[in-house]
Order: structure tokens, then sequence, then C-alpha cells
């Protein structure tokens, strides 16, 4: 089987090692997809204040319109996952960030009649290794969407592709 980029660059499949479970949906019914573990990669990012790095995949729908420059707006259909992780170092090379310990997962679901109050997006967050739903009603989703207001120019989304060569 073909590995990814994100595998290779990311150590994904040694980072999320464990078999695929699938956790509860979150309170606004946004689920996990299946599969998403083989989504390709669409960008990474770091985040200074909370020491973490994150892999950003897409599902085809997302891919396909990351790769022709179709994302303003993103179409629906379009699913981005985003895997956080606490950064680390290697002790052979301390000046690196590689993924460490599992923070969470985080999806967004593009679907403009669906959530439309958020921006056309649907929300769902999983915490940890036993990745646990976060929030404790479906109003959680308001506090993701106040967060990307300041991506309101990016359909409300901070990830921007990667070209790759």
């Amino acid at each position: 089987m073909k590995k990814s980029f994100c595998s290779l660059a990311l150590g994904f499949a040694a980072a999320v090692s464990h078999a695929e479970t699938f956790p509860a949906p979150s309170p606004n019914g946004v689920t996990r997809p299946e599969g998403y573990r083989d989504w390709s990669l669409i960008g990474v990012a770091q985040r200074t204040e909370g020491g973490t790095v994150r892999g950003i995949l897409g599902n085809e729908v997302a891919i396909k319109a990351a790769r022709e420059g179709g994302t303003k707006p993103w179409p629906d259909g379009a699913v981005l996952a985003k895997i956080v992780w606490k950064q680390a170092a290697l002790k052979a090379f301390p000046a690196s960030a590689v993924p460490g310990e599992l923070v969470h997962t985080e999806f967004m679901v593009k679907d403009s009649a669906k959530f439309a109050s958020t921006g056309g997006w649907g929300f769902g967050r999983w915490v940890g290794e036993k990745q646990e739903p976060y929030g404790k009603d479906a109003n959680f989703a308001q506090e993701c969407f106040g967060c990307h207001g300041a991506a309101k120019a990016t359909d409300w989304v901070f990830t921007r592709p990667v070209k790759l060569p």
C-alpha cells in the first residue's frame, strides 16, 4: 500500500497507531469520518502558544478543491481533519518539532444549508487518546465559529493548502 505524504512527513501512522475506533458524535451531530487516516495532506501548522503541531488532511472533495484553487469558498462536501499533537523534540536533534502526545482531533464539514449559522461549516472535536466528544451541547460550535471569525475572508478556514512539488 502506498504511504501518503502525511504518513511519511509527520509520522502519522506511528503517532496514531491503535486500531481505528468510532467515538460518539459531537454534540451537534458531526461524526468522525471513517477512513480519515488515509486522506491526503492539505497542510501543516504549529501553534506556538500551546506548543502543538498539526497535520491537516482532507477528503477527496477537499483535496480536489485545494489542488485546483477552489477554496474561496470551499465546496459543499469538503471535510477537513486536523490532528493535533503536543510538540516534541528528538533527543538526537532537539531543534526539531515532531508529534508527541495526541491532544485532539478536529473535523470541519462543509454543508452550507445544514450549518448556515456557523458559516456553512459543522465543527467536531474529540479529545485525547480516548477521543471523547468535546462540548456539553450543540452550542459548543459557536465557540469554534467565534475563533474562526478571523478567517472569514478564507471561508472561515485558517489552513492554507501546501504546494507540493
